[in-house]
């Protein structure tokens, strides 16, 4: 019997089954992901530090802000019912005569500190990187000023500062000079602060800087010296370009820290005598709790003027290392 060959069946396999086959279903949009436990994790502790930041900084930065816009008295400070007065507390601030001193004070102390303790901290840093026998020794015990605390420091240097029973006078009285009225003399009350602050202040940036400087390859300083650069020469070439970072965050650092000084000039002089050592820290204290009647407003926006200080050196540092990062 002769076989014929059927041609291909071209149709779909559904036609050929005899039934239509059903059209793909339309594709849905992709379900939201949920969170990995690496994701939870990371928010786990991520929490922590959210909720502290909100509650110690967020928090009384916006009660300060809100404190400077009303006009608050102790009644309206604990029932809360203060008016609204804008910016009629920062005008009575910029108006009174104690903010251009106070100004001139918080610049003077501020600059002369800076400068001095990152000078003196990067000297000593250089020094101890020299790795000498008690080199280690020598840094615990700079470290001392450090570690205490402020209120120590600062009654310590108020009675070696005292004008009748100081070290200070005494030693001076040996070598043929006057007494110096360090605490209770306009013309001295400022600088006995900041001789006070710079000594507390220069075990941060020995440490910050000493740290900065032991990663700097030795190899560097090897080749320069085989180039015939003397000690000077390998200090301004090599040292301090490479240090550049380090040295700008310890003088933000400083900046901040200095600005808001308050514990070392209310021990010691609390502001005078006749104001020439109020600074705005000083002045904030002195306007929201040194009165009889506390005027919390102006208080709150001298301190907000601090704040600002602080914020406008932020953005700058973090501008100038942005461009650094691009060149």
């Amino acid at each position: 019997m002769k076989q014929t060959t059927r041609p291909p069946d071209l149709r779909p396999a559904g036609v050929r089954d005899g039934a239509a086959t059903a059209a793909p279903p339309p594709a849905h949009s992709p379900k939201r992901r949920r969170p990995t436990s690496t994701q939870w994790a990371a928010w786990a502790f991520l929490a922590p530090v959210t909720l502290y930041l909100a509650l110690f900084y967020a928090y009384p930065l916006y009660r300060n802000i809100d404190l400077s816009l009303r006009n608050y008295t102790v009644r309206s400070f604990v029932q809360g019912d203060a008016p609204f007065t804008g910016l009629a507390n920062y005008r009575k601030v910029l108006d009174d005569p104690t903010f251009a001193p106070a100004l001139l004070h918080t610049a003077v102390f501020t600059a002369v500190c800076l400068v001095f303790q990152y000078a003196v901290g990067l000297a000593l840093a250089v020094f101890f990187n020299q790795n000498f026998r008690l080199s280690a020794t020598l840094r615990a015990l700079f470290l001392v000023p450090w570690l205490l605390p402020l209120i120590v420091s600062a009654s310590t240097w108020s009675w070696m500062l005292n004008s009748e029973s100081g070290v200070v006078n005494a030693a001076l009285h040996a070598l043929g000079i006057g007494p110096v009225n360090w605490l209770t003399s306009p013309s001295w009350s400022l600088t006995s602060v900041i001789i006070a602050n710079i000594w507390i202040g220069v075990p941060f940036n020995l440490v910050v800087l000493y740290s900065g400087l032991q990663s700097i390859p030795t190899s560097l300083y090897e080749a320069a010296a085989i180039d015939g650069a003397n000690a000077w020469q390998r200090f301004w070439r090599v040292t301090f370009p490479l240090l550049r970072p380090v040295s700008a965050i310890t003088l933000l650092l400083g900046l901040i820290y200095t600005l808001k000084v308050f514990d070392i000039i209310w021990i010691m002089t609390k502001g005078g005598p006749a104001d020439s050592s109020t600074t705005f820290a000083t002045w904030s204290y002195q306007l929201g709790f040194g009165n009889l009647l506390p005027a919390f407003g102006p208080g709150a926006a001298v301190g907000n003027l601090l704040v600002v200080a602080a914020l406008v050196f932020g953005l700058v540092y973090v501008r100038v290392q942005r461009k650094q990062a691009l060149s």
